[in-house]
Protein backbone atom coordinates (compact mmCIF):
# COMPACT_ATOMS: atom_id res chain seq x y z
CA UNK A 1 0.00 0.00 0.00
CA UNK A 2 1.51 3.37 -1.15
CA UNK A 3 1.06 5.84 2.14
CA UNK A 4 0.64 8.60 -0.24
CA UNK A 5 -3.04 7.52 -1.28
CA UNK A 6 -3.70 9.08 2.42
CA UNK A 7 -2.46 12.29 2.60
CA UNK A 8 -5.21 14.50 1.91
CA UNK A 9 -7.22 12.33 5.23
CA UNK A 10 -3.44 12.94 6.95
CA UNK A 11 -3.71 17.08 6.43
CA UNK A 12 -7.94 16.78 7.43
CA UNK A 13 -7.17 14.78 10.68
CA UNK A 14 -4.77 17.95 11.54
CA UNK A 15 -1.03 17.07 10.12
CA UNK A 16 0.75 20.37 9.15
CA UNK A 17 3.46 18.44 7.84
CA UNK A 18 4.34 16.05 5.39
CA UNK A 19 7.62 13.68 4.31
CA UNK A 20 6.86 12.87 0.54
CA UNK A 21 8.49 11.28 -2.35
CA UNK A 22 10.03 12.88 -5.29
CA UNK A 23 8.56 10.39 -7.41
CA UNK A 24 4.89 10.38 -6.19
CA UNK A 25 4.70 13.77 -7.37
CA UNK A 26 1.34 13.38 -8.51
CA UNK A 27 -0.22 12.38 -5.30
CA UNK A 28 1.14 14.79 -2.93
CA UNK A 29 1.43 18.32 -5.15
CA UNK A 30 -1.86 18.61 -5.91
CA UNK A 31 -2.52 19.00 -1.69
CA UNK A 32 0.53 20.88 -1.31
CA UNK A 33 -1.05 23.51 -3.74
CA UNK A 34 -4.45 23.02 -1.77
CA UNK A 35 -3.12 23.33 1.51
CA UNK A 36 -0.38 26.70 1.53
CA UNK A 37 0.10 25.81 5.48
CA UNK A 38 1.16 22.71 5.57
CA UNK A 39 4.70 21.89 5.29
CA UNK A 40 6.03 19.56 2.65
CA UNK A 41 9.32 17.92 2.46
CA UNK A 42 10.17 15.97 -0.88
CA UNK A 43 13.23 13.25 -0.28
CA UNK A 44 14.01 10.63 -2.59
CA UNK A 45 13.20 7.69 -0.82
CA UNK A 46 10.61 7.65 2.41
CA UNK A 47 11.73 4.67 3.53
CA UNK A 48 15.32 5.85 3.99
CA UNK A 49 13.77 8.41 5.78
CA UNK A 50 11.66 7.15 8.21
CA UNK A 51 14.22 5.83 10.27
CA UNK A 52 16.29 8.78 10.15
CA UNK A 53 13.14 10.79 11.63
CA UNK A 54 12.17 8.20 13.66
CA UNK A 55 16.03 7.97 15.54
CA UNK A 56 16.07 12.00 15.62
CA UNK A 57 12.67 12.38 16.72
CA UNK A 58 13.55 10.01 20.14
CA UNK A 59 17.43 11.61 20.08
CA UNK A 60 19.21 8.48 18.39
CA UNK A 61 18.16 6.27 21.24
CA UNK A 62 20.42 3.61 19.89
CA UNK A 63 23.52 5.67 20.07
CA UNK A 64 22.96 5.05 24.00
CA UNK A 65 23.14 1.59 23.87
CA UNK A 66 25.15 -1.26 23.42
CA UNK A 67 23.33 -2.76 20.16
CA UNK A 68 23.20 -6.60 19.18
CA UNK A 69 21.74 -7.44 16.05
CA UNK A 70 20.58 -11.30 15.03
CA UNK A 71 20.25 -12.44 11.58
CA UNK A 72 19.80 -15.42 9.74
CA UNK A 73 17.21 -17.81 8.05
CA UNK A 74 16.62 -19.79 11.19
CA UNK A 75 17.46 -19.49 14.75
CA UNK A 76 17.71 -16.12 15.22
CA UNK A 77 14.35 -15.45 18.11
CA UNK A 78 16.45 -18.53 20.01
CA UNK A 79 19.59 -16.75 19.78
CA UNK A 80 18.69 -13.46 20.91
CA UNK A 81 17.00 -15.34 24.28
CA UNK A 82 19.96 -16.69 24.75
CA UNK A 83 22.32 -13.28 24.46
CA UNK A 84 19.74 -11.53 26.41
CA UNK A 85 19.99 -14.08 29.78
CA UNK A 86 23.76 -13.71 29.43
CA UNK A 87 23.97 -10.35 29.34
CA UNK A 88 21.49 -10.05 31.93
CA UNK A 89 23.64 -13.09 33.70
CA UNK A 90 26.87 -10.70 33.22
CA UNK A 91 25.23 -7.53 35.22
CA UNK A 92 24.29 -5.71 32.19
CA UNK A 93 20.09 -3.84 32.22
CA UNK A 94 19.39 -5.69 28.38
CA UNK A 95 16.36 -5.07 26.69
CA UNK A 96 15.12 -7.24 24.09
CA UNK A 97 13.16 -6.80 20.38
CA UNK A 98 12.22 -10.04 18.64
CA UNK A 99 9.32 -11.51 16.57
CA UNK A 100 8.14 -13.44 20.11
CA UNK A 101 8.59 -10.06 22.94
CA UNK A 102 9.61 -7.07 23.67
CA UNK A 103 11.76 -6.86 27.32
CA UNK A 104 12.09 -3.19 28.11
CA UNK A 105 13.87 -2.14 31.48
CA UNK A 106 11.94 -5.10 34.13
CA UNK A 107 8.60 -5.42 31.70
CA UNK A 108 7.83 -8.36 29.22
CA UNK A 109 5.28 -7.82 26.57
CA UNK A 110 4.27 -9.50 23.69
CA UNK A 111 5.26 -8.40 19.95
CA UNK A 112 1.85 -7.59 18.86
CA UNK A 113 2.85 -5.95 15.29
CA UNK A 114 3.04 -9.41 12.94
CA UNK A 115 6.73 -8.82 11.94
CA UNK A 116 9.76 -10.55 13.14
CA UNK A 117 11.26 -7.06 13.14
CA UNK A 118 8.47 -4.08 13.12
CA UNK A 119 8.55 -0.96 11.56
CA UNK A 120 11.40 1.53 12.05
CA UNK A 121 9.45 3.93 14.14
CA UNK A 122 8.30 1.26 16.38
CA UNK A 123 11.46 -0.11 16.91
CA UNK A 124 13.14 3.87 17.69
CA UNK A 125 10.19 4.15 20.30
CA UNK A 126 11.29 0.88 22.06
CA UNK A 127 14.80 1.80 21.87
CA UNK A 128 13.97 5.23 23.50
CA UNK A 129 12.09 3.33 25.92
CA UNK A 130 14.72 1.04 27.06
CA UNK A 131 17.46 4.03 27.90
CA UNK A 132 14.64 5.55 29.54
CA UNK A 133 14.28 2.45 31.52
CA UNK A 134 18.04 2.17 32.64
CA UNK A 135 18.50 -0.06 29.75
CA UNK A 136 22.78 -0.39 28.71
CA UNK A 137 22.24 -2.92 26.44
CA UNK A 138 19.67 -4.15 23.44
CA UNK A 139 19.33 -7.49 21.63
CA UNK A 140 17.19 -7.23 18.18
CA UNK A 141 15.98 -9.77 15.88
CA UNK A 142 16.91 -8.91 12.12
CA UNK A 143 14.88 -10.48 9.30
CA UNK A 144 15.73 -9.66 5.90
CA UNK A 145 12.75 -7.81 5.40
CA UNK A 146 13.80 -4.65 7.76
CA UNK A 147 17.07 -4.88 6.35
CA UNK A 148 16.01 -4.67 3.24
CA UNK A 149 13.27 -1.91 3.47
CA UNK A 150 14.83 0.13 6.39
CA UNK A 151 12.96 -0.82 8.97
CA UNK A 152 16.85 -1.72 10.75
CA UNK A 153 18.28 1.73 9.83
CA UNK A 154 20.17 3.92 12.68
CA UNK A 155 19.99 0.81 14.72
CA UNK A 156 24.01 1.36 15.60
CA UNK A 157 24.98 -2.19 15.85
CA UNK A 158 27.86 -2.97 17.46
CA UNK A 159 27.57 -6.52 17.32
CA UNK A 160 26.28 -8.47 14.65
CA UNK A 161 25.73 -12.20 14.33
CA UNK A 162 24.68 -14.65 11.58
CA UNK A 163 22.72 -17.75 12.11
CA UNK A 164 23.19 -19.36 8.76
CA UNK A 165 21.31 -19.03 5.62
CA UNK A 166 19.13 -21.10 4.03
CA UNK A 167 16.26 -20.94 0.91
CA UNK A 168 13.39 -18.83 2.34
CA UNK A 169 12.21 -15.62 1.37
CA UNK A 170 12.67 -16.10 -2.31
CA UNK A 171 8.89 -14.56 -3.36
CA UNK A 172 10.49 -11.59 -1.55
CA UNK A 173 14.10 -11.14 -2.31
CA UNK A 174 13.99 -13.64 -6.33
CA UNK A 175 17.64 -15.36 -5.93
CA UNK A 176 19.71 -16.46 -2.92
CA UNK A 177 22.24 -13.85 -3.73
CA UNK A 178 20.08 -11.26 -3.33
CA UNK A 179 18.69 -13.08 -0.14
CA UNK A 180 22.03 -13.05 1.53
CA UNK A 181 23.23 -9.35 0.12
CA UNK A 182 19.65 -8.20 2.76
CA UNK A 183 21.73 -10.22 5.35
CA UNK A 184 25.00 -9.01 4.55
CA UNK A 185 23.74 -4.98 5.22
CA UNK A 186 23.71 -5.78 9.26
CA UNK A 187 27.74 -6.59 9.28
CA UNK A 188 28.77 -3.65 6.49
CA UNK A 189 26.84 -1.47 9.12
CA UNK A 190 29.67 -2.57 11.54
CA UNK A 191 32.00 0.25 9.34
CA UNK A 192 29.37 2.64 10.10
CA UNK A 193 28.93 2.58 13.92
CA UNK A 194 28.64 5.71 15.71
CA UNK A 195 30.43 5.43 19.39
CA UNK A 196 27.81 5.44 22.17
CA UNK A 197 28.70 8.43 23.42
CA UNK A 198 28.30 11.72 21.76
CA UNK A 199 29.95 14.54 22.08
CA UNK A 200 26.48 16.38 24.19
CA UNK A 201 26.72 13.33 26.50
CA UNK A 202 30.47 13.18 27.14
CA UNK A 203 30.71 16.62 28.54
CA UNK A 204 34.57 15.63 28.16
CA UNK A 205 37.39 13.79 25.51
CA UNK A 206 34.75 11.70 23.42
CA UNK A 207 37.88 10.01 22.16
CA UNK A 208 39.45 9.03 25.38
CA UNK A 209 35.89 7.53 26.79
CA UNK A 210 35.79 5.51 23.38
CA UNK A 211 39.10 3.74 24.10
CA UNK A 212 36.98 2.04 26.75
CA UNK A 213 34.64 0.93 24.88
CA UNK A 214 34.28 -2.99 23.53
CA UNK A 215 35.01 -3.01 19.78
CA UNK A 216 32.45 -4.23 16.64
CA UNK A 217 32.38 -7.41 15.62
CA UNK A 218 30.48 -10.09 13.84
CA UNK A 219 29.92 -13.99 15.02
CA UNK A 220 29.73 -16.78 12.94
CA UNK A 221 30.17 -20.50 13.47
CA UNK A 222 33.27 -21.75 12.27
CA UNK A 223 31.11 -24.45 10.40
CA UNK A 224 29.02 -22.10 8.08
CA UNK A 225 29.91 -21.93 4.36
CA UNK A 226 29.13 -18.44 4.30
CA UNK A 227 31.93 -17.57 7.28
CA UNK A 228 34.25 -16.22 4.42
CA UNK A 229 31.42 -14.01 3.19
CA UNK A 230 30.92 -12.61 6.32
CA UNK A 231 34.12 -12.02 7.28
CA UNK A 232 35.02 -9.96 4.05
CA UNK A 233 31.38 -8.04 4.08
CA UNK A 234 32.85 -5.88 7.04
CA UNK A 235 36.69 -4.34 8.38
CA UNK A 236 35.68 -5.46 12.08
CA UNK A 237 36.77 -8.28 14.17
CA UNK A 238 35.27 -11.32 13.45
CA UNK A 239 34.55 -14.14 16.47
CA UNK A 240 34.56 -17.56 15.38
CA UNK A 241 32.47 -19.91 17.10
CA UNK A 242 31.57 -23.70 16.67
CA UNK A 243 29.37 -26.77 18.52
CA UNK A 244 31.86 -29.38 16.68
CA UNK A 245 34.85 -31.07 18.79
CA UNK A 246 38.29 -30.88 17.57
CA UNK A 247 37.38 -27.19 15.26
CA UNK A 248 39.46 -24.43 16.21
CA UNK A 249 37.34 -21.35 17.21
CA UNK A 250 37.34 -18.47 20.00
CA UNK A 251 34.49 -19.84 22.09
CA UNK A 252 32.60 -23.60 22.00
CA UNK A 253 29.70 -24.89 23.27
CA UNK A 254 30.50 -28.93 23.58
CA UNK A 255 27.80 -31.62 24.43
CA UNK A 256 28.87 -34.41 26.56
CA UNK A 257 25.00 -35.56 26.70
CA UNK A 258 21.62 -35.03 24.64
CA UNK A 259 18.38 -35.60 25.38
CA UNK A 260 15.22 -34.88 24.39
CA UNK A 261 14.86 -31.89 26.72
CA UNK A 262 18.44 -30.51 26.22
CA UNK A 263 22.24 -31.20 26.20
CA UNK A 264 24.76 -31.01 29.28
CA UNK A 265 27.19 -28.78 27.47
CA UNK A 266 31.08 -27.71 28.48
CA UNK A 267 31.32 -23.78 27.83
CA UNK A 268 35.11 -22.79 26.52
CA UNK A 269 36.13 -19.68 25.93
CA UNK A 270 39.63 -18.32 26.15
CA UNK A 271 39.10 -17.24 29.72
CA UNK A 272 38.40 -21.28 30.75
CA UNK A 273 35.85 -23.79 30.49
CA UNK A 274 32.77 -24.48 32.61
CA UNK A 275 30.36 -27.20 32.39
CA UNK A 276 26.32 -26.13 32.00
CA UNK A 277 23.30 -27.42 31.13
CA UNK A 278 21.34 -26.29 28.11
CA UNK A 279 17.60 -26.39 28.62
CA UNK A 280 17.03 -26.95 24.64
CA UNK A 281 17.71 -30.15 22.78
CA UNK A 282 19.59 -30.17 19.04
CA UNK A 283 22.57 -30.40 17.52
CA UNK A 284 21.41 -27.02 16.16
CA UNK A 285 20.55 -25.36 19.93
CA UNK A 286 24.30 -25.85 20.50
CA UNK A 287 24.80 -23.31 17.30
CA UNK A 288 22.80 -21.36 18.64
CA UNK A 289 24.23 -21.46 22.16
CA UNK A 290 27.49 -20.61 20.44
CA UNK A 291 26.99 -17.78 18.90
CA UNK A 292 25.47 -16.12 21.89
CA UNK A 293 28.58 -17.02 24.00
CA UNK A 294 30.74 -15.64 21.36
CA UNK A 295 28.52 -12.52 21.08
CA UNK A 296 29.00 -11.80 24.95
CA UNK A 297 32.72 -13.07 24.71
CA UNK A 298 32.74 -10.24 22.09
CA UNK A 299 31.35 -7.77 24.62
CA UNK A 300 33.73 -8.60 27.61
CA UNK A 301 31.16 -11.39 28.75
CA UNK A 302 33.12 -14.71 30.01
CA UNK A 303 32.20 -18.23 31.09
CA UNK A 304 30.82 -17.63 34.74
CA UNK A 305 28.30 -15.15 33.48
CA UNK A 306 27.32 -17.38 30.49
CA UNK A 307 27.57 -20.91 32.69
CA UNK A 308 24.74 -19.12 34.85
CA UNK A 309 22.54 -17.88 32.10
CA UNK A 310 21.82 -20.84 30.61
CA UNK A 311 21.39 -23.41 33.81
CA UNK A 312 19.28 -20.54 34.94
CA UNK A 313 17.41 -20.20 30.97
CA UNK A 314 14.04 -18.59 31.04
CA UNK A 315 11.51 -21.04 28.44
CA UNK A 316 12.35 -19.69 25.50
CA UNK A 317 8.42 -19.32 24.42
CA UNK A 318 7.32 -21.89 21.57
CA UNK A 319 11.03 -22.78 20.59
CA UNK A 320 10.92 -26.13 21.34
CA UNK A 321 8.65 -25.79 24.41
CA UNK A 322 7.34 -28.75 26.43
CA UNK A 323 3.78 -29.02 27.27
CA UNK A 324 2.47 -30.92 29.99
CA UNK A 325 -0.55 -31.01 31.65
CA UNK A 326 -0.01 -34.55 33.12
CA UNK A 327 -0.59 -36.67 29.62
CA UNK A 328 1.50 -40.11 29.23
CA UNK A 329 2.85 -38.90 26.38
CA UNK A 330 5.23 -35.82 25.17
CA UNK A 331 4.03 -32.83 23.47
CA UNK A 332 6.82 -29.90 22.39
CA UNK A 333 5.46 -26.88 20.50
CA UNK A 334 8.37 -25.33 18.00
CA UNK A 335 7.80 -22.58 15.83
CA UNK A 336 9.69 -24.22 13.30
CA UNK A 337 7.81 -23.14 9.81
CA UNK A 338 10.69 -23.82 6.79
CA UNK A 339 11.33 -26.96 5.25
CA UNK A 340 15.11 -27.46 6.88
CA UNK A 341 13.91 -25.92 10.53
CA UNK A 342 11.17 -28.64 10.54
CA UNK A 343 14.09 -31.23 8.98
CA UNK A 344 16.16 -30.24 11.93
CA UNK A 345 13.67 -30.03 14.74
CA UNK A 346 12.52 -33.66 13.11
CA UNK A 347 15.89 -35.22 13.31
CA UNK A 348 16.18 -33.89 16.60
CA UNK A 349 13.41 -35.39 18.14
CA UNK A 350 13.17 -38.83 16.47
CA UNK A 351 15.96 -40.48 18.40
CA UNK A 352 14.42 -40.12 21.41
CA UNK A 353 10.79 -41.04 21.04
CA UNK A 354 10.31 -44.31 22.24
CA UNK A 355 6.59 -45.14 20.10
CA UNK A 356 5.69 -42.93 17.36
CA UNK A 357 6.61 -39.35 16.41
CA UNK A 358 3.07 -37.39 15.67
CA UNK A 359 3.09 -34.06 14.06
CA UNK A 360 1.30 -31.46 13.33
CA UNK A 361 2.24 -28.44 10.78
CA UNK A 362 0.99 -26.31 8.28
CA UNK A 363 2.77 -24.12 5.75
CA UNK A 364 2.20 -19.77 6.12
CA UNK A 365 0.52 -18.34 2.99
CA UNK A 366 2.46 -15.80 0.84
CA UNK A 367 5.14 -16.76 1.47
CA UNK A 368 7.96 -18.87 -0.61
CA UNK A 369 5.97 -21.79 -2.81
CA UNK A 370 9.19 -24.15 -1.61
CA UNK A 371 7.78 -24.00 1.82
CA UNK A 372 4.91 -26.48 1.00
CA UNK A 373 7.34 -29.17 -0.94
CA UNK A 374 10.06 -28.41 1.91
CA UNK A 375 8.49 -28.93 4.68
CA UNK A 376 5.98 -32.22 3.26
CA UNK A 377 9.36 -33.86 2.75
CA UNK A 378 10.67 -33.91 6.21
CA UNK A 379 7.15 -34.89 7.67
CA UNK A 380 7.39 -37.57 4.64
CA UNK A 381 10.52 -38.58 6.13
CA UNK A 382 10.40 -38.56 9.76
CA UNK A 383 6.69 -38.47 11.44
CA UNK A 384 4.87 -41.49 11.66
CA UNK A 385 1.69 -40.20 11.33
CA UNK A 386 1.32 -36.12 10.68
CA UNK A 387 -2.24 -33.99 10.76
CA UNK A 388 -1.49 -30.97 7.95
CA UNK A 389 -3.28 -28.73 8.53
CA UNK A 390 -2.80 -24.10 7.72
CA UNK A 391 -0.70 -21.65 8.94
CA UNK A 392 -1.49 -18.55 8.55
CA UNK A 393 -2.88 -18.93 5.09
CA UNK A 394 -3.63 -15.36 4.72
CA UNK A 395 -4.84 -14.74 1.10
CA UNK A 396 -4.54 -18.19 0.01
CA UNK A 397 -7.65 -20.67 -0.09
CA UNK A 398 -6.87 -22.77 3.48
CA UNK A 399 -8.50 -25.92 2.03
CA UNK A 400 -6.71 -25.83 -1.17
CA UNK A 401 -3.54 -24.98 0.80
CA UNK A 402 -3.76 -28.63 2.56
CA UNK A 403 -4.51 -30.06 -0.58
CA UNK A 404 -1.56 -28.88 -2.23
CA UNK A 405 0.46 -30.22 1.04
CA UNK A 406 -0.72 -33.24 1.02
CA UNK A 407 0.14 -33.37 -2.31
CA UNK A 408 3.90 -33.31 -1.49
CA UNK A 409 3.58 -35.32 1.45
CA UNK A 410 2.10 -38.10 -0.73
CA UNK A 411 5.12 -37.35 -3.83
CA UNK A 412 7.66 -37.33 -1.12
CA UNK A 413 6.71 -41.13 0.07
CA UNK A 414 4.75 -39.86 3.54
CA UNK A 415 1.20 -42.05 4.02
CA UNK A 416 0.09 -42.20 7.47
CA UNK A 417 -1.74 -38.12 7.68
CA UNK A 418 -4.85 -36.83 8.02
CA UNK A 419 -5.89 -33.60 6.38
CA UNK A 420 -7.98 -30.84 8.59
CA UNK A 421 -7.97 -27.16 7.83
CA UNK A 422 -9.15 -26.07 11.27
CA UNK A 423 -5.78 -25.52 13.17
CA UNK A 424 -7.31 -26.40 16.62
CA UNK A 425 -9.27 -29.51 15.31
CA UNK A 426 -5.70 -30.37 13.80
CA UNK A 427 -3.92 -29.84 17.23
CA UNK A 428 -7.12 -31.90 18.74
CA UNK A 429 -6.91 -34.28 16.81
CA UNK A 430 -3.29 -34.90 17.40
CA UNK A 431 -3.47 -35.43 20.74
CA UNK A 432 -6.27 -37.75 20.52
CA UNK A 433 -4.20 -40.21 18.98
CA UNK A 434 -1.52 -40.16 21.20
CA UNK A 435 -0.51 -43.20 23.60
CA UNK A 436 1.94 -43.41 26.19
CA UNK A 437 5.33 -42.93 25.33
CA UNK A 438 4.24 -40.98 22.01
CA UNK A 439 5.67 -37.23 21.04
CA UNK A 440 3.50 -34.72 19.54
CA UNK A 441 5.19 -31.95 17.95
CA UNK A 442 3.01 -29.00 16.71
CA UNK A 443 5.32 -27.11 14.17
CA UNK A 444 5.02 -23.41 12.53
CA UNK A 445 3.97 -20.80 15.01
CA UNK A 446 5.64 -21.64 18.46
CA UNK A 447 4.61 -18.44 20.50
CA UNK A 448 2.84 -16.31 17.75
CA UNK A 449 -0.03 -14.31 18.87
CA UNK A 450 -2.42 -14.32 15.60
CA UNK A 451 -3.56 -17.15 13.36
CA UNK A 452 -4.15 -14.73 9.77
CA UNK A 453 -6.61 -15.15 7.27
CA UNK A 454 -7.65 -12.89 4.21
CA UNK A 455 -10.55 -11.34 6.08
CA UNK A 456 -9.32 -11.44 9.91
CA UNK A 457 -6.53 -12.14 12.03
CA UNK A 458 -7.76 -14.45 15.15
CA UNK A 459 -6.07 -14.33 18.31
CA UNK A 460 -3.93 -17.70 18.99
CA UNK A 461 -1.21 -19.19 20.93
CA UNK A 462 -0.49 -23.13 19.80
CA UNK A 463 0.50 -23.36 23.51
CA UNK A 464 -2.45 -22.26 25.06
CA UNK A 465 -4.44 -24.24 22.33
CA UNK A 466 -2.23 -27.90 22.91
CA UNK A 467 -2.94 -27.50 26.51
CA UNK A 468 -6.84 -27.18 26.01
CA UNK A 469 -6.58 -30.24 23.99
CA UNK A 470 -4.55 -31.87 26.52
CA UNK A 471 -7.22 -30.64 29.02
CA UNK A 472 -10.15 -32.05 27.40
CA UNK A 473 -9.16 -35.92 27.18
CA UNK A 474 -10.84 -37.87 29.65
CA UNK A 475 -7.62 -39.45 31.17
CA UNK A 476 -5.79 -36.76 32.48
CA UNK A 477 -5.80 -37.16 36.25
CA UNK A 478 -7.75 -34.43 38.17
CA UNK A 479 -5.24 -32.66 40.34
CA UNK A 480 -3.27 -31.94 37.16
CA UNK A 481 -6.98 -30.20 35.49
CA UNK A 482 -7.55 -28.08 38.59
CA UNK A 483 -3.94 -26.23 38.30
Amino acid sequence: MDGHQYLEAAVANGATALVVQADRREHWQPIADANPDTTVISVEDTRVALPQIAAAFHDHPARKLTVVGVTGTDGKSTTTYLIHAILTAAGHRTGLLNGVEFHVGDEWSRNETGETTPEADVIQAKLAEMVAAGDTHAVLEVSSHALELHRADQINTQVAVFTGLSDDHLDFHETREQYLAAKLKLFQSLDNHVPIFSPREAGGDVAERQRGAPRQAAVVRAEDPLNPTIAAAHNQHTTIVTATPDTAADVSILASAQDATGSDIRVVTPAGALGARLPLPGAYNLGNAALAAGAAWSLGVGPIAMQAALNDLRPVPGRMESIDEGQPFTVIVDAAATGPALDLALQTLKPHVQERLILVFGVAGERDPIRKSSMAAAAAQYADHTVITNENPRSEDPVEMVKEIASHFTNAGGRSFDEQPDRRRAIQRAVSLAQPDDLVLIAGKGAEPTLIYAAHVEPWDDRLVTRAALNSLNNLPTNRLSQ
